[in-house]
């Protein structure tokens, strides 16, 4: 609930006050004029920005490597592009914030503090890990082999493979 007033209350809050206070001491279309350029280099830095992010997962996916960090990256380059294409000063700083490698990498490192004390508080310390599939070792189960049927709107579909028989082209 509070992340939720935050966002909805008091950075619009904070918002209008900072575009009040910048019109007054610059002027209104100057003000006008600095919430467009903002935006403006804002979408460009995030083009450049997201295409070598792009590229680099492409790199990692053509070596077989699963582009995590790159994925957590894409991420946040969403919401500084977001957060820049908003009116405002505060968005716009934090927006490009999110664009600067230094800073977005900040961000990635707390978030993943964030989300692994979560997790760790979550007491799934019981869940074990086996061959990339979450395992609980209270539910192991027994295993049968065996043929099926699917029926689909009145027909009738066989399986008649045998285990482990991979489909014919």
């Amino acid at each position: 609930m509070p992340i939720v007033f935050i966002i909805f209350i008091i950075i619009p809050i904070i918002e209008i006050t900072l575009l009040i206070n910048v019109g007054q001491l610059i002027g209104a279309w100057y003000t006008v004029g600095l919430v467009l350029l903002s935006a403006f280099v804002g979408v460009n830095m995030l083009r450049y920005q997201g295409l070598a992010t792009l590229s680099r997962a492409q790199q990692k996916m053509a070596r077989g490597e699963m582009p995590q960090q790159e994925m957590i990256e894409g991420l946040v380059l969403a919401v500084g592009g977001a957060l820049l294409i908003t009116p405002g000063f505060l968005t716009d700083f934090i927006g490009f914030c999110c664009l600067m490698p230094l800073t977005r990498m900040g961000f990635i490192n707390i978030a993943k503090r964030r989300f692994s004390s979560k997790v760790a508080s979550a007491g799934l310390s019981g869940v074990h890990h086996h061959q990339g599939y979450s395992v609980d070792p209270k539910n192991q189960g027994d295993i049968f082999e065996g043929e099926y049927t699917q029926e689909i709107e009145g027909s009738v579909l066989i399986d008649d493979k045998k285990p482990g028989e991979a489909d014919k082209p």
